[in-house]
């Protein structure tokens, strides 16, 4: 304001009006004609001042004010931080309550207690909305836990049905004194086929591990050659079940682990196999959908409910099948698909079928391109 204002000196004459003159502007002179007003009376400034007078009295009068205002911005601006001190402890104090409640209630919570929450209350703001997000990666972590319990569980009640096996085989054949060596060589026969038990379970585990782990690397992978080479493997395997196998693979090429994609495919195409019909059928089909690799199996079989869908997918869970019955599988063929299907980042759909059966169709995210050159 001290620079963009000049200096202006305001005085009043005697016939009661109020003049200013700027301290750079000459003021008029008493050899000048005075000035008047439009009643005729006289603007010209008190006798006995000068121009020098007048330009000092100018500067004075700015100075003044000048002071003035910067006592009552003062003034002004101690209320105004003094008020915006307060405001702001009193705002901060609200948020930072409702931030300490979602660190002390997160603190609490363990992995004993992840059913707890925050359920913070409050208006729809990034606080309430840092509240959710951690309310849903408890709820996921929860799951977490739950499944790892489960089948950690499972895991061992599958692993000690063969070895009790084993064992008892083994007891009953060296109690027997009357054994002989062919009752020995069946039972070492029958301990060798459970140990191929064993075998399978561990590396239908090691291959769920792995599948569960990602890919480091990916490679272009053709899923139409790779079925087309899987299904023949399994012609004969399907004439001795009295089941009809077709297949149309056309090309499809996704980016993964060829050895997780081939493992994907022979799942799908035994886990057809094993739940079946006498006299049903198995349809494999391989294409492109807008540049995306898409695989789908087709097969008759039991009726499945649609609330026991999800269920096939959990390790170790088999439609219709209690605990003590194995049946044909280990209960890890689709969980192990969803696994590798997951890794590959690859869209998993499964739809019961009117008359029995399912229906599983996976699609593949498109390839990266190749680098140019």
């Amino acid at each position: 304001m001290d620079r963009a204002t000049q200096g202006v000196y305001l005085y009043q004459g005697d016939n009661g009006i109020t003049t200013s003159i700027n301290e750079t502007r000459e003021p008029p002179r008493k050899r000048e004609p005075a000035q008047r007003d439009g009643g005729g009376r006289a603007l010209t400034p008190p006798s006995g001042l000068d121009d020098r007078r007048i330009a000092e009295l100018a500067r004075r009068q700015k100075g003044e004010r000048r002071r003035t205002q910067l006592v009552q911005s003062g003034i002004a601006l101690a209320i105004m931080s003094l008020a915006s001190i307060g405001l702001g402890w009193v705002v901060a104090g609200r948020i930072l309550r409702r931030l300490r409640v979602v660190t002390a209630t997160t603190r609490e919570i363990s992995a004993t207690d992840l059913h707890e929450r925050l359920a913070l209350p409050g208006p729809a703001d990034e606080l309430k909305d840092l509240g959710d997000t951690i309310d849903g990666l408890l709820a996921r972590l929860e799951a977490a836990f739950e499944a790892q319990h489960r089948f950690v569980a499972n895991a061992s009640h599958e692993l000690r049905t063969p070895m009790a096996r084993q064992r008892t085989l083994s007891q009953v054949a060296l109690a027997d004194p009357d054994a002989t060596v062919e009752s020995l060589r069946d039972a070492h026969l029958r301990v060798i086929a459970a140990g191929r038990d064993q075998e399978r379970l561990v590396d239908a585990l090691l291959t769920l591990a792995r599948g569960q782990a990602g890919i480091e690397r990916r490679v272009p992978v053709d899923l139409g050659a790779l079925t087309a080479q899987v299904v023949r493997s399994r012609r004969a395997e399907a004439g001795g079940r009295g089941l009809t196998l077709d297949v149309s693979s056309g090309a499809a090429i996704a980016a993964g682990d060829p050895g997780l994609a081939e493992r994907l495919v022979i799942n799908l195409v035994d886990n057809a196999l094993r739940h079946n019909v006498p006299d049903g059928r198995v349809t494999v089909t391989t294409g492109t959908d807008r540049d995306r690799a898409v695989l789908t199996v087709e097969n008759t079989g039991p009726v499945v409910p649609p609330d026991a869908l999800e269920r096939l997918f959990v390790p170790f869970q088999r439609l219709g099948t209690e605990r003590t019955g194995r049946g044909d599988g280990l209960g890890l063929g689709l969980s192990i698909v969803r696994a590798i299907a997951t890794a590959h980042e690859a869209r998993l759909d499964a739809e019961p079928r009117p008359g029995g059966g399912l229906t599983i169709t996976l699609r593949f995210p498109r390839p990266a391109p190749a680098p140019p050159g």
